[in-house]
């Protein structure tokens, strides 16, 4: 449990990604809390007992026993594809922060990687991984996941996320300040040894590259031009790497998601990421829980941005994959669905319950439902419109559910 942070802060993320219960945004809780408490987090109703009674401790551990069953009933869905009852089928990855984790996410069903954040490469170390280094982290992600795709994102610091031996200014904002890809195209001698390494390493698998905070054509242009500068000097050395490693960008600022149309153009696919999309176009700060209430997955800026990425991919014949928070939410999912989303990339933890959620409605279904709530003009009307239509089947589909919330 913590005093600050959102459902969509890297802490929660990485809680969820590990299945450890959570609980974020609290303010004061850690007064609250005396060294010694018993205590129960309810990461799915977001709530925190404090040295609970008999009958609530109880009441957990039957609840507890309930979701290690559920899980246990997930386990046939594994070997089976994300395909809905009429036929539609998408691609279900996995996001990992760690080459460890890439054994836990094949024996999930997963069908590659769909992110691969590498600046847990950076982290918890005196200074900068070097090329070898990073080659055989990538080459051993690759070499697991066999002959399936495994999306590697370029460095993105910054924001929440800081490493000790490369110090960033202090920002008044460092949410929309110097991170990610403007990092990256700063610090080109970084940027160069990682564009290197994945190149030498997708050689052993079919690895892609996956570029971060793009905000118009001028960077991805850039970054294309440094990788065809990066592919002659390996030429050039005798090198071996990957020639055809396609690339693709994360849309999630405002002005990528508005000119879709011009950016698919220009690379070969798109990955939605819908935690910082919602914080950019809604203005809120997602680790700031006085405005959390304010992050509204289905608000209809964000529906309507998010349905013309896809219609400018596919009219570009590139595909949209979605590893935000609302791939693994179980009422985003099917409204995803229903708007056209390719591939859904989830924590491995969450991989079944989601293939579940697909292998148990109707494409066709929440096409229409996606229609309607493209129509909707609030946020609660969309929610209320997509609850009614969607969320007792999903009451039935999900049970024993334990997410950090």
């Amino acid at each position: 449990a913590t005093n600050v942070g959102g459902r969509t802060s890297h802490s929660a993320i990485m809680a969820r990604s590990m299945e450890i219960p959570a609980v974020v945004g609290l303010r004061d809780i850690t007064k609250k809390v005396e060294p010694g408490s018993v205590v129960i987090l309810d990461g799915n109703r977001g709530r925190v007992i404090i040295n609970p009674s008999f009958q609530q401790l109880e009441n957990y551990r039957k609840k507890k026993k309930r979701f290690i069953s559920h899980k246990k009933n997930l386990e046939i869905l594994r070997s089976l594809p994300a395909q809905t009852l009429d036929g539609r089928e998408v691609s279900l990855a996995a996001n990992i922060a760690a080459p460890e984790e890439v054994e836990l996410a094949v024996r999930e069903g997963a069908e590659g990687i769909g992110l691969y954040r590498t600046e847990y490469l950076y982290m918890n170390r005196s200074s900068l991984p070097s090329e070898d280094e990073q080659v055989e982290a990538y080459k051993k992600v690759l070499e697991k996941a066999a002959s399936n795709s495994v999306i590697i994102r370029t460095l993105d610091l910054g924001g929440d996320k800081f490493i000790s031996h490369f110090p960033v200014p202090a920002e008044i904002n460092p949410f929309m300040g110097w991170r990610a890809i403007r990092l990256c195209l700063e610090r080109v001698d970084i940027f160069e040894t990682q564009l290197r390494a994945i190149l030498r390493a997708s050689r052993f698998g079919n690895g892609k590259i996956m570029y971060p905070m793009i905000s118009g054509v001028e960077e991805i242009r850039k970054v294309n031009q440094i990788l065809a500068g990066i592919k002659e000097k390996l030429r050039r050395e005798g090198t071996p790497f990957a020639e055809n490693v396609e690339t693709g960008i994360m849309i999630e600022i405002p002005s990528a998601a508005v000119i879709a149309d011009l950016l698919a153009k220009e690379v070969d696919f798109f990955s939605l990421g819908t935690n910082d999309l919602i914080q950019y176009s809604l203005a809120v700060d997602r680790v700031n829980e006085k405005v959390a209430y304010l992050y509204q997955p289905l608000h209809p800026s964000i529906l309507r941005l998010i349905d013309n990425v896809i219609k400018c991919a596919h009219r570009e014949d590139i595909w949209v994959g979605v590893c935000g928070e609302m791939a693994s939410d179980p009422l985003s999912v099917l409204i995803l669905l229903g708007l056209g989303v390719d591939e859904f990339s989830v924590a491995p933890t969450s991989l079944l319950e989601i293939k579940k959620i697909i292998r148990s409605t109707e494409w066709k279904e929440t096409q229409e439902i996606a229609v309607k709530m493209l129509k909707s003009k609030t946020s609660y009307e969309a929610k209320r419109l997509a609850e009614r239509k969607l969320s007792q089947r999903i009451k039935r589909i999900v049970r024993g559910n334990n997410h950090a919330g």
